[in-house]
């Protein structure tokens, strides 16, 4: 007989203690996580063409708030390890709140719709949000709480000693999940179960409908916490009918005159009141004020966000401000930071923006980074940080268990290209082979390594001198350089060619019949990089010391649709667009003009819907010019695209 939930959560608990005690470990260790940077955002999206970039340098030793890419188990390895090298210190205690709205609804289905010109493109969740997602609920409840444990255990080492976690929930799980939070933070530091109420259009005739979500809310340590319950927003305000009951006025407030209870006292009720009666019998009558409201309760009327809303963003499990609000405005203070590691459209950052909060915010869906970095740039947020982690295919090699070493798995990756691998004693690293009948070599990188310009010498070396020489070199990455499209056009190698190793073949390859499946189906597909084109950028002179620039997107060149989570009958229209209208998949673009070749500073955005520029909801604007302050020399200048699907490509071009 299969056990019960309650009887499997002690082994639970049991293997999630032993999870963070080796990510703990680990922090202190060689190889620990890092967070890489992307971009230094300096919200200034494009209005009308012509823009004068501000001048501001990334300055690592001050604060600056984060946008992180990633799996949030490895985004707070990351945070608590710290990196002096890129101005980030261990996050460890110094987080005053957390609010999390994790994934609790194990039949939703995640689908992205893309509206493009002409056309919408429905794709299916991304390989990474798939892995995360199966992962969760592959044994139902219990891997759901599997995942969580570990989680919640590193959000609790990240808090400060007066914060607080709020962790929003509903009925499918938040049972459970509170014995999970008991445990980690100990049932006495359990403050509230806030009860969020709100109008939906379900309706059910077999039982009671379904109008409210859970909170949890925990603090680190109960005498210590923030709670700032006089907080306009916080404090629940009077109804209008008890305001004008109040009719008096002193230097403090407003008020009325009580006298029921009190011995020999006349007044029966507000109505009885006579100012008079203060005068000549003061002992009989008590002064009341009104205050700014009465103490906060635990359940809160906010409906939910609708079609029409302001705030809207179109991601499925959007929250209202007014929800966040509560909570930032409660449980943090001025100089407090916030973070949110499930964050989907990015409210918590967005509200913590507007109230003077810092923030950090990570999510492993690329739709969320996209409508969160669009939102903060359309509220014209400080500048911040957009970052990410970029050893997917490292973890998921570290914890297979078919693979013991780098080689082995790289002897598989030749055979399901199709390429026969050279023996042991002339192939050491066991990561190249040759297409039979061809003179052409093949080099499999390590998924612990980001394939760039040192990867591809190396190749180019090994097609002149290994065993002979070769015609031609192909390489097969997992992980790729920030510039490698640059790279890839500098080095004007037509005999070398870079391809990308499927994304999810990791997860593919959990036993050796699953390997002689895939490699009998012929199905893996190994596609081309993606990359933005420009025009050669044209300076003039606008003054003595300012520089017009103008840039002009010239073409948009995207990986093969077989390797998007999209099924036939999206692929063909995806097809259409990338034969007739490529630059119409672009999402975001951005401008640094002056790159330094390491920090990408994203001085001037645009987006789709982005109408301030042009009346086209569904493309960019293809052209812009830019204002700049002359510099000596050559200038650097560097484009970032993002498409639809997340996927992003830089060109840098060097003009006088």
């Amino acid at each position: 007989m299969a056990e019960s939930l309650i009887e499997q959560l002690p082994k639970i608990v049991a293997e999630g203690k032993k999870e963070v005690e080796k990510i703990l470990e680990r922090l202190s260790g060689p190889n620990k996580l890092t967070l890489q940077t992307n971009e230094y955002v300096l919200p200034s999206k494009d209005k009308s063409g012509l823009f004068r970039g501000e001048v501001k340098e990334l300055n690592e030793k001050e604060w600056h708030n984060r946008l992180i890419y990633g799996d949030n188990l490895l985004v707070m390895q990351a945070l608590l390890a710290g990196d002096l090298e890129t101005g980030l210190p261990s996050m460890r205690g110094k987080i005053d709140l957390i609010c999390i709205d994790p994934p609790f609804d194990s039949k939703a289905d995640y689908r992205t719709k893309i509206t493009l010109p002409g056309t919408t493109i429905e794709q299916k969740p991304t390989v990474l949000e798939q892995f995360a997602y199966s992962d969760t609920w592959k044994d139902g409840t219990v891997s759901y709480l599997q995942m969580i444990y570990p989680r919640l255990v590193l959000m609790r080492e990240l808090l400060s000693s007066q914060g607080s976690l709020y962790v929003h929930l509903d009925w499918h799980v938040g049972h459970y999940v509170k014995i999970l939070l008991d445990d980690i933070f100990g049932k006495d530091n359990f403050l509230n179960n806030v009860v969020w109420c709100y109008q939906t259009r379900q309706f059910s005739k077999k039982y009671w409908n379904r109008k409210h979500d859970d909170i949890l809310l925990y603090s680190k340590n109960t005498d210590q916490h923030i709670f700032n319950w006089e907080a306009e927003g916080v404090l629940q305000p009077y109804a209008e009918a008890t305001i004008k009951k109040f009719k008096l006025k002193d230097e403090i407030g407003y008020y009325r005159l009580c006298g029921r209870g009190i011995s020999g006292s006349p007044i029966q009720s507000a109505k009885d009141v006579d100012p008079e009666w203060e005068k000549t019998h003061p002992e009989l009558v008590v002064r009341n004020y009104i205050g700014k409201g009465f103490a906060p309760h635990d359940y809160w009327l906010i409906d939910i966000v609708n079609q029409v809303a302001n705030e809207r963003t179109d991601y499925n499990t959007q929250k209202p401000e007014a929800v966040l609000e509560k909570m930032v405005k409660a449980s943090s203070n001025k100089d407090s930071i916030v973070a949110d590691f499930f964050m989907g459209s990015g409210t918590t950052g967005a509200v913590a923006e507007k109230l003077g909060r810092r923030w950090i915010m990570s999510d492993i869906g690329k739709p969320a980074i996209m409508i969160s970095r669009k939102r903060l740039i359309d509220m014209e947020s400080k500048p911040f940080i957009y970052q990410s982690i970029g050893d997917y295919q490292k973890e998921a090699f570290t914890s297979s268990r078919m693979f013991r070493r780098v080689g082995d798995l790289a002897n598989v990756v030749l055979n399901l290209y199709g390429a026969l691998p050279f023996p042991d004693d002339q192939n050491p690293n066991r990561n190249l082979g040759y297409i039979k009948n061809s003179r052409t070599l093949v080099m499999v990188d390590s998924p612990s390594k980001l394939t760039g310009y040192a990867t591809l010498k190396r190749a180019q070396e090994l097609r002149e001198s290994f065993l002979g020489g070769w015609g031609k070199v192909i390489v097969l990455g997992w992980n790729f350089a920030f510039d490698i499209a640059t790279v890839i056009k500098n080095l004007n190698d037509d005999k070398l060619e870079v391809l990308v190793i499927p994304p999810d073949l990791l997860d593919k390859l959990k036993s050796k019949s699953s390997y002689q499946s895939l490699l009998k189906s012929g199905k893996i597909r190994f596609s081309s990089l993606q990359y933005i084109t420009i025009k050669k950028p044209v300076v003039n002179n606008h003054s003595a010391d300012i520089e017009e620039i103008t840039i002009e997107l010239d073409n948009y060149v995207l990986l093969s649709p077989d390797a998007l989570p999209l099924d036939e009958a999206n692929k063909e229209k995806l097809q259409d667009i990338i034969a007739n209208d490529p630059l119409a998949l672009i999402e975001y673009w951005s401008v640094d003009p002056d790159y330094d070749g390491t920090t990408f500073r994203s001085k001037w955005q645009d987006y789709r819907e982005n109408t301030e520029n042009d009346a086209d909801p569904f493309r960019v604007v293809k052209q812009i010019k830019i204002l700049a302050p002359k510099v000596k020399g050559k200038r650097k200048i560097c484009v970032k695209a993002v498409d639809v699907f997340g996927f992003e490509s830089v060109v840098v071009e060097e003009v006088k």
